[in-house]
């Protein structure tokens, strides 16, 4: 929903918001911020918004914080049809519909469930680091780990094992994956203290070089909330 009346603030969970794709009336972000919506019928530029003058077919008022990563839109004019825009982090673009609504101001988090790597290999420097084969071998296995349904080239195994972490996380094996020269893991970790959690991806590395990949699912755990976090090593 977007407020009539109000600033709605947008804001990407984990991440900075880097561009704005939108039909816009006027805005304070900068051209490096924002630019035209993809092409669709009837959309008009928003480059002069960008420039900082005023776009009169524009839709929405949009202000940056930079700063924060995070962004505050009002619509132009009363109720109407509802609004296109489209939010890019370094990893995605994500579409939103908005529908216009006389509403108090609101928070709108993006929260992406899609796994991803955080770091591309343990070893980067070495040739098969940098090899499409050795990059889609990581996206399949880590593809395999977050379905229900892994291909029948990977081995699986339900662990179900506790794991001392830290004294305010619960942290368990939930499975092992085995595919042609990489072994993944699936862990379930549990904020069990009374304090929020920020996790990186770091965190999850060993000292003996063979993690290639780290994906943390949820980034930031409120107390009791868990997070799914998917290690790949290689395999022997």
């Amino acid at each position: 929903m977007l407020s009539l009346k109000e600033p709605t603030r947008i804001r990407i969970d984990g991440s900075p918001i880097t561009n704005v794709f939108g039909n816009i009336y006027s805005t304070n972000c900068g051209s490096s911020m924002t630019s035209s919506a993809p092409p669709q019928p009837g959309a008009s530029s928003s480059s002069n918004a960008a420039a900082g003058g005023i776009n009169p077919a524009g839709e929405i008022i949009l202000e940056c914080d930079t700063e924060k990563g995070e962004i505050y839109v009002r619509p132009v004019g009363g109720p109407g049809k509802p609004v296109n825009l489209f939010i890019s982090s370094q990893h995605a673009t994500y579409t939103l519909l908005l529908k216009r609504s006389d509403t108090p101001a609101d928070t709108i988090v993006i929260r992406d469930k899609t796994p991803r790597f955080a770091r591309a290999d343990a070893n980067a420097g070495s040739p098969t680091a940098r090899t499409p084969q050795h990059v889609r071998a990581l996206k399949g296995m880590l593809v395999a780990m977050a379905s229900d349904r892994p291909p029948t080239d990977v081995r699986v195994e339900e662990v179900n094992r506790p794991i001392q972490l830290w004294q305010e996380a619960k942290f368990s094996l939930i499975r092992l994956y085995e595919g042609r020269g990489l072994i993944g893991e699936r862990y379930i970790l549990t904020n069990v203290s009374n304090q929020d959690m920020v996790l990186a991806e770091q965190e999850f590395d060993r000292e003996r070089g063979d993690v290639v990949g780290v994906s943390v699912e949820n980034h930031n755990l409120r107390p009791g909330e868990s997070t799914t976090v998917y290690v790949i090593r290689r395999g022997s």
